[in-house]
């Protein structure tokens, strides 16, 4: 879903033909597409919750995302992990307009500390910026600093017809947690 697909779709059939390929074969390969991995990928789904794992990691993508779901009934519970203190901060302000522009009022977000690989990196702005700037958009908004809690937090808002989008790039792990809160949502018995 969503136009980012219908738009990258136009495009890959529009190469396809300026490379010499009937539009019919063309057409007929694009359909066998099956998308990519971490974009708007379902891990799986557990008493009427839906997990959703998601590459979304800057205002861009993150408003193509939830430009799709939004699409269809449910509220979202956004789970983001910032892929940096660097990012953060250049993208900051813009992440802050895409989020209170594009969440719904009933959407939640949940934002844990940026991702840390050490060095030198300036720290000084984080996830509780953002989590303010939001707020102030009248959305809401929390800064959870550990993504464990996060989880604990996300499995105990979560009811039927939500849809749980685990966001953000860089953590090889991301997969994994989305994997885990299907797994505690059945647990849950949710």
């Amino acid at each position: 879903p969503g136009r980012h697909n219908a738009a990258n779709g136009l495009a890959a059939l529009g190469a396809a033909i300026a490379a010499g390929l009937p539009l019919g074969e063309a057409a007929l390969a694009l359909g066998g597409f099956a998308g990519l991995k971490r974009r708007m990928e379902i891990v799986g789904a557990a008493g009427g919750v839906t997990v959703i794992d998601d590459f979304g990691h800057n205002p861009d993508k993150i408003g193509a995302t939830l430009a799709a779901l939004h699409a269809f009934p449910g509220r979202l519970l956004l789970f983001f992990q910032p892929h940096g203190y660097g990012p953060l901060k250049v993208m900051g302000d813009a992440l802050i307009e895409r989020l209170g522009a594009d969440m719904a009022d009933d959407d939640v977000l949940l934002l844990c500390d940026p991702v840390y690989f050490g060095g030198t990196v300036d720290r000084s702005t984080g996830s509780e910026r953002i989590v303010a700037g939001v707020a102030a958009t009248e959305k809401k908004a929390e800064h959870i600093p550990n993504r464990a809690a996060c989880g604990d937090r996300l499995i105990a808002l979560a009811r039927p017809g939500d849809r749980i989008v685990v966001m953000g790039a860089r953590d090889d792990t991301l997969s994994g947690f989305a994997a885990s809160l299907v797994e505690r949502l059945n647990d849950a018995g949710k």
